[in-house]
């Protein structure tokens, strides 16, 4: 049998790539991890905690708009510091780099600082020294996809936008993704004059169609201009800012162009051709049910694979493959029903089928929906609506899709998703006792369908 330097060596510090080395450390196994930038991968250092964090700061701008209707007197307007917001997250950060170092440390994992790149099926380079292992693990994510459009030097993408010095007075969005969806409502609540363009007809592609129209319906209400319909031809800078030319001509000027048009597998300059790995046409890895890659010896986990661009999916396939390698080899993630939240304002929670998507594999089903003003919002003077929905599978009374938009919207489906899981039928649903006076509780008490 050949000797290898380690039992698994993982290529990328993030989520699946910190959690897998340590998990599988912690059988025993020798484990090595590489990661060229801060530990964490994009979810702690330009992702989901920064994003949230700066979500958080533009929530307190509506709370103190509202706080007069509740007999709070505010002695002048309330100041926005930029510079103090971004020393604070970064400090956050910092911390939460040091935690995951601390982890990997004394779970014995060996870290590994440099770009890794497969050399073969057992062996990576980094810094010109060799490791070898039995098993390979790729997780080094996605990365920001940018068109190829004239003056794209000018823009900037989403893991810029954190550190943005000045802050911009004059925002362009373009995209109309979640990322770009966040990113538009959390600048324009810190106050920015922000505009968002996106090439098709609706934002969200692959959310419930209701969910995104009213999700554009609230965002424009608190003042994002959403032009729909529209591509962005060429960029160029001038001595007032910057100019986006449309593809039908018309100029927007800014100060800062952030294109959030997707994300691509992060595989570029890993050596996956010298080693045999073969990419599937979206230039992902190409993995099997057990994540492993055409080279049998080499797997792949999170966004670099991109079943779901989600870091909790990437966590629980990071340990399907720790339990293939080091465990009984029964684990599976079972991607029907992975709830998830958008951080717009308001925020999305969904989980489970759209109403398209749940006609098209169940046939006939039953939709249930309510729209309403939200109980603090009687007494603040916001015009922000609460949209919740139901779609329930007519054969089974099984609950296929739930959809909310809405303060809070993350927490409230979190719970409802452990429902969903275990087969909760609308009848369930019906006989559960809702916690009084909150949003939540519509999802229990929606008795009438909508018709058709």
């Amino acid at each position: 049998m050949p000797t290898f330097d380690f039992d698994l060596f993982v290529i990328g510090g993030g989520s699946g790539g910190v959690r897998a080395a340590r998990m599988a450390a912690h059988t025993g196994a020798r484990i090595a991890i590489a990661e060229a930038a801060e530990l964490g991968g994009t979810c702690v250092n330009v992702g989901c905690i920064p994003k949230k964090l700066y979500s958080y700061a533009a929530g307190y701008a509506e709370s103190f708009e509202e706080a007069a209707g509740y007999g709070w007197k505010l002695h002048g307007a309330p100041q926005f510091d930029w510079a103090h917001l971004k020393a604070q997250r970064a400090k956050e950060i910092t911390r939460l780099n040091g935690i995951y170092a601390s982890l990997l440390k004394n779970s014995g994992v060996t870290l590994v600082t440099g770009w890794a790149q497969l050399v073969d099926a057992h062996t990576v380079e980094i810094d010109g020294r060799r490791h070898t292992a039995r098993h390979l693990l790729v997780a080094t994510g996605g990365t920001p996809f940018v068109p190829d459009i004239p003056g794209r030097e000018h823009i900037v993408t989403s893991d810029a936008m954190f550190d943005l010095d000045p802050f911009p007075k004059r925002l362009l969005v373009v995209g109309g993704g979640y990322i770009a969806c966040e990113f538009a409502s959390i600048f324009n609540g810190l106050g920015a004059k922000v505009t968002q363009l996106h090439r098709r007809a609706h934002l969200l592609t692959g959310f419930d169609d209701d969910v995104r129209q009213f999700l554009a319906n609230e965002m424009g209400k608190a003042g994002v201009d959403i032009r729909l319909n529209c591509e962005a031809a060429s960029v160029t800078r001038g001595p007032h800012g910057l100019t986006v030319t449309l593809a039908r001509g018309q100029q927007i000027e800014a100060d800062t162009v952030l294109f959030a048009t997707g994300r691509v597998p992060n595989t570029q300059g890993l050596g996956l051709e010298a080693a045999g790995v073969k990419l599937d046409e979206r230039g992902a890895i190409a993995v099997d049910a057990h994540y492993r890659s055409s080279v049998p010896s080499i797997y792949a986990v999170g966004d670099v694979s991109t079943r779901v661009q989600l870091t909790p999916v990437a966590l629980a396939e990071a340990m399907v493959v720790v339990d293939e390698l080091f465990g009984k080899g029964k684990r599976r993630l079972d991607y029907e029903f992975i709830p998830t939240a958008v951080f717009t304002h308001p925020n999305i929670g969904t989980c489970g089928y759209s109403e398209l998507d749940a006609r098209a594999k169940f046939g006939e089903v039953t939709v249930f929906s309510s729209e309403f003003k939200s109980l603090r919002h009687t007494l603040s003077g916001r015009s922000e609506r609460t949209f919740m929905k139901l779609i329930v599978d007519k054969a089974s009374d099984r609950v296929v899709g739930l959809h909310m938009v809405g303060a809070d919207a993350g927490e409230v489906v979190q719970g409802f998703a452990v429902a969903m899981r275990a087969g909760a039928t609308k009848a369930i649903f019906d006989s559960t006792v809702g916690i009084h006076p909150t949003a939540a509780e519509e999802f229990v008490t929606m008795r009438e369908p909508m018709p058709g």
